[in-house]
């Protein structure tokens, strides 16, 4: 049985994903200086407050070690601010700095920008289907994993 890679779910998710994210990395790094990594970090920070390194890579889905890569270069740029976690002494919080927080700003409009063009190509109800349908996907996945 021959299947066409380009008819291949995982394949075109995957493609979609990395055209979109090539697209909008070029923004974030003419614009702010800032690698897909760093901004995702960045924006999960910004939406979900403090979090631990640990609490990134789950919700990130990026690897320990391009998260804490992130982590680091943000730190140095003063874009983030650490504390001692009380709770774990090997970890720490991470929040948003207030020039994390004033760049987090700027930047969310330039997303929702970036967003609403790629979109256009679909109507306001395909844009709802296909938002609702890569949740379901996605839970699909994240249960076989857990079996």
């Amino acid at each position: 049985m021959t299947v066409s890679l380009d008819d291949f779910l995982p394949y075109q998710l995957s493609t979609a994903s990395n055209a979109v994210s090539d697209l909008i990395a070029g923004e974030y790094k003419s614009r702010f200086s800032l690698k897909i990594p760093e901004w995702r970090v960045m924006a999960v920070l910004g939406s979900r407050g403090a979090s631990t390194q640990r609490q990134l890579v789950e919700a990130t889905l990026m690897d320990k070690v391009t998260v804490n890569r992130a982590v680091k270069n943000l730190v140095d740029r003063a874009l983030l601010d650490r504390s001692p976690n009380t709770a774990d002494g090997r970890s720490h919080h991470l929040l948003l700095s207030s020039t994390g927080r004033d760049l987090y700003e700027e930047i969310m409009p330039a997303a929702q920008a970036m967003e609403k063009k790629v979109m256009a190509v679909l109507s306001a109800s395909e844009q709802a289907e296909l938002s609702a349908m890569l949740v379901k996907v996605k839970k699909s996945a994240d249960d076989l994993a857990a079996e």
